[in-house]
C-alpha cells in the first residue's frame, strides 16, 4: 500500500516550533508527532483515511501533532468538579481535604521539616510521634500507628499477631473491601491460617468459642462499613468478642473499615459508631481509613493496647508501608481539627457535605439551574433526588438532596457529559433518563459558577 504522502515527523516538529510563541518542550514534541503520524499510518492502512495530498496530509498531520503536544504537556492527574453527589468518590480521590490540611502540605512541602527530628533533643524521633499523641487523645487508645492504607493496617496486624498460627473469623464478614481485595486474600499472603466460624446471616460467641485451638492467635471481627444486613442476622458485638479474647488470652483485632470520630448518628445519618466507643469495647487492636468518614488523607490507622502496638512498630513490613511527611502533615491537621467537634463539623469538607441542609442544597441548585436555564440552551429542570456517602461508607444511607437535569437542545446528554469530561478542569455528572443530572452538594459555593460555565461552553458547542 501506498503511504508515500504521510508527513515527515520532522518537518511537523520544525513547523511546530516556527508557529509557536512560547517554547516546546522537545521529547514531548517528538512523541506527538510520531503518535500524529502513526495514527495517520494506520488508518491510511485500514482505509479510515483515503489517500491524498502531501499538502492536505500535512495540514491534518499538524493539527493532530499540535492536539496531542496540548494533551501531554498537562498534568494528567489534575482537578475535577464533582457534581456526582458523591461524596467519598473513590475514582476521584476520596475525601477533600480541609484547608488547615492543604496549608500544612504545602508548609512542609516547600520546606525543610523536622520528620523524624526532637527539635529539644536534637536527635532522632519517630515521624509517628507527629500523630500518635493526636489520635490516643481523641479516641481513649493507649497506642497508635499510621500506614499507608486500610488494606496495609490489616496486612501489618495480621503479620504480626498472626502469622504462623490460625486466625478466626465470621463467615459473615469474610467481606471484599474494595479493588477485588479480599480478607481471606489478605489472611493467606501473611501465612495466617483461616478458620471460619457460624454462617453468612448469623454468628454467635459460641462458634467462636468452640473454634478456639492451640493454633489460634487471634480472632478478627470485620465491620460492615461497605455493606448491610437486613432480617435474620446476628452478629458478635465488639465487646463480647473483646471479652473472650480477654478470658483466653488470645489478641482481638476490629478492622473498623470507614472510621468516624464525629458522630454522625447522633445527628440521624447512618449508625456508624465512633471510634473511641470501639475503643472502649476492649479489642485490643483496630483499623481504619483515614480518607473516608474521617476527611483525611490516604492512611491506614491503626490503635490499640501498647504492647501489641508496639510490636507492629517493630514488624520490618512497617518500614514498606510507612507514610510520607505530606500524609502526616495533612493529618496531624486534620486530627487537631477534632479536638473541637463544632470545628470539625464545619471545616472537614466530609463532614460539612455530608450534614448539608436541604434549604442550603436547593438554594446551590437554583443558583446552577439559574445560570443555565439563562442562556436558553438547553431545558433545565430541578428535582429531589438523593445524594450517596461513597467510598465504601455508610452503606444504604440516602441522602437528601435538590437534582438539576439539564437536557441539551442541540446533541444529547451523554455528549453535554462527554464534552464535559475533556475540560480542564473536567466537569463529572451522571445521567438519568437521558438527561444531564448535576448535584450541587459535592459542589462548594466557588466551584458553582465555574461549574455553569463550562456547561455553558459545552452546550454551545453542541449547538454549533
Amino acid at each position: 500500500m501506498n503511504l508515500s504522502w504521510l508527513p515527515k515527523v520532522d518537518k511537523l516538529m520544525l513547523l511546530m516550533e516556527q508557529q509557536s510563541t512560547e517554547t516546546l518542550c522537545p521529547p514531548l514534541l517528538l512523541a506527538a508527532a510520531r503518535e500524529a503520524v502513526d495514527q495517520m499510518r494506520a488508518e491510511g492502512m485500514s482505509g479510515a483515511l483515503p489517500p491524498m495530498g502531501q499538502e492536505q496530509a500535512f495540514t491534518i498531520g499538524l493539527e493532530r501533532t499540535e492536539a496531542l503536544y496540548r494533551e501531554k504537556s498537562a498534568p494528567s492527574l489534575r482537578r475535577v468538579l464533582n457534581a456526582t453527589g458523591i461524596v467519598l468518590h473513590t475514582n476521584l480521590g476520596r475525601a477533600v481535604l480541609a484547608d488547615a490540611a492543604v496549608d500544612a502540605v504545602a508548609e512542609v512541602a516547600q520546606s525543610y521539616s523536622n520528620l523524624e527530628m526532637d527539635l529539644q533533643t536534637g536527635r532522632r524521633s519517630s515521624r509517628y510521634d507527629h500523630v500518635r499523641a493526636l489520635l490516643c487523645l481523641l479516641t481513649g487508645a493507649e497506642d497508635a500507628l499510621v500506614v499507608n492504607n486500610n488494606a496495609a493496617a490489616m496486612l501489618l496486624a495480621l503479620d504480626t499477631l498472626g502469622a504462623g498460627g490460625e486466625a478466626i473469623v465470621s463467615r459473615g464478614e469474610l467481606v471484599e473491601i474494595g479493588g477485588s481485595f479480599r480478607i481471606p486474600d489478605i489472611l493467606e499472603k501473611t501465612g495466617v491460617a483461616l478458620r471460619e466460624v457460624g454462617c453468612t446471616n448469623r454468628t454467635r460467641l459460641a462458634d467462636y468459642e468452640r473454634a478456639i485451638t492451640e493454633q489460634t492467635k487471634l480472632l478478627v471481627k470485620v465491620h460492615p462499613s461497605n455493606f448491610s444486613q437486613t432480617g435474620f442476622v446476628e452478629e458478635v458485638s465488639p465487646a463480647d468478642l473483646a471479652a473472650l479474647g480477654s478470658a483466653r488470652e488470645i489478641p482481638v483485632l476490629y478492622d473498623l473499615g470507614s472510621g468516624s470520630l464525629y458522630p454522625l448518628a447522633a445527628e440521624g445519618v447512618g449508625s456508624e459508631p465512633v471510634v473511641a466507643q470501639m475503643v472502649e469495647s476492649g479489642v485490643d487492636v483496630l483499623c481504619f481509613s483515614g480518607d473516608k468518614l474521617l476527611g483525611g488523607p490516604q492512611a491506614g490507622i491503626l490503635l490499640g493496647k501498647r504492647s501489641y502496638i508496639g510490636q507492629m512498630k517493630q514488624n520490618p513490613l512497617t518500614r514498606a508501608l510507612r507514610i510520607d511527611k505530606f500524609t502526616l502533615a495533612a493529618l496531624e491537621a486534620t486530627l487537631r481539627l477534632y479536638l473541637e467537634p463544632d470545628l470539625a463539623r464545619c471545616q472537614v469538607p466530609t463532614l460539612d457535605l455530608i450534614l448539608e441542609t436541604p434549604k442550603r442544597l436547593q438554594e446551590k441548585a437554583e443558583l446552577l439551574a439559574e445560570s443555565l436555564a439563562a442562556t436558553g440552551l438547553c431545558r433545565v429542570e430541578i428535582i429531589a433526588g438523593q445524594s450517596e456517602v461513597g467510598g465504601g461508607s455508610l452503606p444504604g444511607v440516602q441522602l437528601p438532596t435538590s437534582l438539576v437535569c439539564v437536557e441539551p437542545h442541540g446533541g444529547s446528554a451523554s455528549a453535554l457529559l462527554s464534552g464535559l469530561r475533556q475540560r480542564r478542569p473536567a466537569v463529572l455528572g451522571y445521567i438519568r433518563e437521558e438527561r444531564a443530572v448535576f448535584d450541587p452538594r459535592t459542589l462548594c459555593a466557588e466551584e458553582l459558577q465555574e461549574a455553569a460555565d463550562a456547561i455553558v461552553e459545552v452546550l454551545e458547542g453542541l449547538e454549533a
